[in-house]
């Protein structure tokens, strides 16, 4: 068995399988990790350059709009100080025109002056009071003034030796008849009496303002009455009739009921009616009648409505403005402008004819020489 043993042959042994090798697929997977991390980190830093750049550009933006406006407000305001200055120097020769026009024609006024006759300077000044009775009676609406400037004139055209104003006296004679058939308006005693009357306004109290047929108003008994022993059982049965007027309140509807005027309305209702006072007086001056008795009939009408009419006050009150409303602060006005025209035409007649003769006399001293 030993030799057959011998002979045959050596067990042989199974191969082992050889493990793979994994280190370089683990080598590659660590090199892409790296590399994606490395990209990721580039891209991130490209993102944040690309952002910088972004707010970079935006505030180059801003900073050329802020550069542009800044340019644009500086030239508008540039040109604005050179049409001020254009005008400004526009006005400057206006004015040395004006004045230079000024010079020219006070040159010719006194020029003109040494020929003048005693006559010409009295028809100058008859032609400026006639002017200034105009503008009295147009603007200021000042009859007294007026009539007082026309008088005046008339006073100075007849000291006059100049036949050609008869016209012009005659005329004026006209138009002083006219005013002196006006009735004047006397303008301060109105907004004197005006102004009395806001004063009168001022000083009334709530318990003046306060009408006693209001709701809720109700007359107090008078403590301080005088009481003897034998009205004890009239003082008793008023007060009984107090106490029920308390419990029972009898309102009667067919009469209009005045509103109750807390303090609040009681100021209201004063300032309202100062108001329409003041606006009274604005028309007197001015001589708006139909703004003067509108403002008047608005007064009334709130003293009416509000106010309590038994009152002495209120009644005083009441009967001024009734009077004052029925004033006339406009009344119709003549025109007084026809003598002013003649007596121009006059000087221009006699100015002509000074220059006939002037020329005439400068004709005459020529062909003598």
């Amino acid at each position: 068995m030993t030799e057959t043993t011998k002979q045959l042959p050596a067990p042989v042994q199974p191969a082992r399988p050889e493990r793979p090798r994994l280190w370089p697929v683990w080598i590659v997977a660590v090199l892409a990790l790296i590399l994606a991390i490395a990209l990721g980190l580039w891209n991130w830093q490209q993102w944040q350059k690309h952002q910088a750049t972004l707010q970079v550009v935006q505030d180059l933006r801003q900073d050329t709009n802020q550069l542009e406006s800044l340019y644009g407000n500086r030239g508008s305001e540039q040109s604005e100080r050179l049409q001020a200055l254009e005008n400004r120097v526009a006005e400057q020769r206006e004015l040395i025109a004006t004045q230079q026009r000024q010079i020219d024609h006070t040159a010719r006024e006194l020029l003109e002056a040494g020929n003048r006759t005693r006559t010409d300077w009295l028809l100058a000044e008859a032609e400026y009071l006639l002017r200034i009775a105009n503008q009295r009676l147009l603007i200021e609406k000042d009859i007294r003034g007026s009539l007082s400037a026309l008088e005046s004139a008339d006073e100075v055209l007849r000291e006059s030796d100049d036949i050609g104003v008869y016209p012009v006296r005659q005329q004026l004679a006209r138009e002083i008849q006219s005013l002196r058939g006006i009735q004047g308006v006397d303008r301060t005693g109105l907004y004197l009496r005006l102004e009395a009357a806001i004063a009168s306004v001022n000083d009334l109290t709530d318990q003046a303002l306060i009408s006693d047929q209001a709701p809720g108003f109700d007359m107090v008994e008078d403590q301080n009455a005088p009481s003897d022993g034998s009205n004890m059982f009239t003082r008793g049965w008023n007060r009984f009739l107090g106490t029920l007027k308390e419990v029972v309140v009898i309102r009667r509807m067919d009469e209009p009921v005045k509103p109750l005027l807390s303090p609040d309305q009681s100021a209201w209702a004063r300032l309202n009616l100062q108001l329409m006072l003041e606006e009274a007086e604005m028309a007197v001056l001015r001589g708006n009648q139909p703004l003067y008795e509108r403002a008047l009939n608005k007064a009334i009408t709130t003293i009416n409505d509000w106010y309590d009419g038994t009152n002495p006050a209120i009644r005083g009150l009441n009967e001024t403005l009734n009077e004052l409303a029925e004033r006339n602060v406009d009344p119709e006005l003549p025109d007084i402008s026809q003598s002013l025209s003649l007596l121009k035409e006059r000087l221009a007649g006699r100015l002509a004819t000074g220059d006939n003769d002037a020329d005439s006399k400068t004709a005459n001293g020529g062909d003598e020489s």
